[in-house]
């Protein structure tokens, strides 16, 4: 059954059942003799095994609309994804219905914002809207399955 989705924009109370919004809003301190505002400990990073590692990802952009045709999750990691561009991406995630993705939601990011998915969040598949769709990853390295 195809389904229409509306993205919204990403905001962190709309996003928080499926992760954390990365951005420079909110609380801060000074750091660097003032010239810097550190927005402190934005994301929970979770592994189960293995270790944090910092990967980047060069993905082709999406026109929209797009075909949602593949889900995943990772449990036994988050991942965040922080794009190396202010162009803006697509975020497609969905609840978990009894191990089974439930109705997806969709978000568009704006410009400096990245997120971090919860572990075990089913989500889709990198969607940037613009070239270059350049970004740093943090995720789980290690043995085993995590998809």
């Amino acid at each position: 059954m195809r389904q229409t989705v509306q993205a919204l924009p990403l905001t962190p109370a709309a996003f928080a059942p499926f992760g954390d919004v990365l951005d420079a809003t909110g609380d801060f301190r000074l750091i660097n003799e003032g010239l810097c505002r550190r927005h402190h400990d934005r994301a929970r990073l979770d592994f189960g095994t293995g270790h944090a590692g910092i990967s980047v990802f060069s993905a082709e952009p999406r026109a929209l609309p797009h075909d949602v045709d593949l889900v995943e999750r990772h449990p036994e990691g988050s991942q965040a994804f922080l794009p190396m561009t202010e162009h803006p991406f697509l975020v497609i995630v969905a609840p978990d219905e009894g191990g089974r993705p439930g109705t997806p939601q969709a978000f568009l990011t704006a410009p400096g914002q990245g997120i971090n998915l919860h572990r075990g969040t089913w989500h889709g598949v990198l969607t940037p809207l613009a070239a270059p769709g350049l970004f740093a990853v943090i995720d789980r390295i290690g043995d085993g399955p995590n998809l």
